[in-house]
């Protein structure tokens, strides 16, 4: 049995989850952001006898900020000697501290009353983001690494809170680390976060029926339908219920938004609009404008399957 150690990292709001794989190479599975190397990892693994200069892998499980922010940093405490690992769409987001501005500016940015939120995202990225990095290994699923020994690590490609989630799974023991791929009802926003809802949608049932992990690792606490979080190591039964309330959330959030699309977009005073009545029919009254504005994300991303799907029929 290999030992799972997490790393935490705190910032703002929010709970950065990393994890040592403690096998015969080292990885580290996601980042957390600059200072986390540093400030969390490292004092972290002396606790238990172990020295982040040996970590020899970098599992990152997508490319959000907060997950890939502490990579180049990590990288170079382990004398550029670990093989950083990202699925190819969300490499972007690992050599460019401008694709963050840009996922913003697309996405969420369009419906935030923010003049200075470009300027902002900026100074984040700068900030945050250690260094830009080049992937060691970009991948696409199905490939499968070894650790050292008898410690291999199979890719699972899980898209739906980015276009490039990937789920890490310790073979033999299915211990599955999702990042951010399995969402509930959100984290700290308390809202669920993801981009592609059709496909979230499928990588939830992938995970629950394929993968079928014994010991599920999230990126941060997310919660349970009565506001609890979590936590963040989660055993068989616990994966097997976080990942059915996802799809009971998903259900939920699209029978909420599917009708008020059809009806048309209107812009309120809300600042919820233009989804305000998506998020009455919800009960959300969380604040959408707080970073990383979960609600905008997963809104938008109903928007867009829908006009997408409207476009087809016009031309189908």
């Amino acid at each position: 049995m290999t030992d799972i150690h997490p790393l935490v990292s705190p910032w703002g709001r929010f709970g950065l989850y990393s994890f040592f794989i403690d096998a015969p190479e080292p990885a580290i599975v996601d980042t957390g952001i600059a200072a986390s190397p540093v400030e969390g990892m490292a004092p972290a693994l002396e606790r238990i006898g172990r020295r982040i200069e040996d970590v020899r892998w970098i599992l990152l499980t997508h490319g959000h900020i907060d997950h890939v922010g502490g990579a180049h940093a990590l990288w170079e405490l382990t004398s550029r000697k670990a093989r950083v690992v990202i699925h190819q769409a969300d490499a972007p987001m690992l050599r460019s501290r401008r694709a963050h501005v840009a996922e913003y500016l697309a996405g969420r940015g369009r419906y935030l009353d923010d003049p200075d939120g470009e300027a902002k995202q900026t100074a984040a990225a700068e900030a945050v983001i250690s260094g830009e990095l080049e992937p060691t290994l970009p991948v696409t699923g199905g490939e499968r690494f070894c650790l050292g020994g008898e410690v291999t690590v199979s890719v699972h490609a899980v898209p739906g809170h980015t276009p490039g989630s990937v789920a890490y799974v310790v073979d033999g023991q299915r211990s599955a680390f999702v990042g951010d791929a399995v969402q509930v009802h959100g984290a700290a926003n308390g809202f669920p976060g993801y981009a592609d809802p059709d496909a979230y949608r499928a990588s939830l049932r992938y995970l629950l029926e394929d993968v079928r992990p014994e010991r599920l690792y999230l990126g941060h606490p997310y919660r349970t339908p009565d506001g609890e979080p979590y936590g963040v190591e989660l055993d068989e039964a616990q994966a097997r219920e976080a990942l059915r309330h996802s799809l009971d959330v998903e259900t939920r959030v699209r029978e909420a938004a599917e009708p008020y699309l059809r009806a048309g977009l209107h812009r309120s005073d809300s600042p919820h609009s233009p989804f305000a009545p998506v998020a009455e029919a919800l009960g959300y009254t969380g604040d959408p404008s707080a970073e990383p504005s979960p609600f905008f994300t997963t809104l938008h991303g109903y928007r867009s399957r829908f006009d997408r799907k409207s476009e087809e029929e016009r031309h189908g």
